[in-house]
């Protein structure tokens, strides 16, 4: 498995593309090269928030708000997999998936407002930004951890950062501790991923394959951002 983004010497949506070293790891023997192509970037994502930023414990509760889309899937297993309670907060239309793949609670968004349900949760991963941090507090555990992969883009220049900047601001102030990230490519995590894949722990879920020629309707599809799982295009 190697990871990929659009920064210069990596390349996307390339039939060849040169990684360093230390960004690869052995494809698990279980999976399929498309399979294998949905785990990097999403699986290290979800396990950096939730082993190294959250540290998860078991017994703790996590919500994973975004929990069906191409991070939650992830997120949803290695969650489980460290013996915490996970609550999904996706589509009512996504809700079995979301159990399929081992939430014990699931929120369907478009009928409950997990913000004022009374549950406290230790952990949260927060992959939408669609709520702002003061909504996100009064769930999360007096001493628990929200961690954000982006924002919500409220701000027309500076999109995603505005509500980060604030959640980073804020966390200054209270006991609770608020943090965002990027993940970062190593060999390390990669192998941790593929030892959970070949041990049936974790199985990448992939919504739909496109011919790298039709890359510019996967591209429209995910803007629609109903997406189960990745979507990945085939070379």
């Amino acid at each position: 498995m190697t990871t990929s983004s659009a920064t210069p010497g990596t390349g996307t949506f390339a039939e060849y593309v040169r990684v360093p070293e230390r960004a690869a790891a052995p494809k698990p023997a279980n999976l399929t090269f498309e399979q294998a192509a949905a785990v990097p970037m999403a699986g290290l994502t979800a396990l950096q928030g939730l082993r190294d930023h959250g540290r998860l414990q078991p017994g703790q509760k996590v919500l994973i708000n975004g929990a069906s889309g191409g991070v939650g899937t992830f997120a949803v297993q290695i969650g489980r997999s460290f013996g915490a309670e996970v609550t999904g907060v996706c589509s009512g239309s996504n809700a079995s998936l979301v159990r399929s793949i081992g939430a014990d609670h699931v929120v369907d968004y478009t009928t409950e407002d997990f913000t004022r349900a009374g549950s406290r949760y230790d952990v949260i991963l927060d992959l939408i930004g669609n709520r702002s941090p003061s909504e996100f507090r009064r769930v999360l555990a007096p001493r628990g951890t929200y961690i954000a992969s982006f924002g919500q883009p409220e701000h027309r220049w500076i999109g995603p950062m505005a509500q980060l900047l604030r959640t980073l601001t804020l966390s200054r102030f209270v006991g609770q501790k608020m943090v965002t990230f990027v993940a970062k490519a190593t060999t390390e995590d990669l192998v941790v991923l593929k030892d959970l894949i070949e041990g049936g722990t974790v199985t990448p879920v992939v919504d739909r394959t496109y011919p790298l020629s039709e890359t510019a309707e996967a591209l429209r599809y995910l803007e629609i951002g109903h997406a189960r799982g990745k979507v990945v295009v085939v070379v």
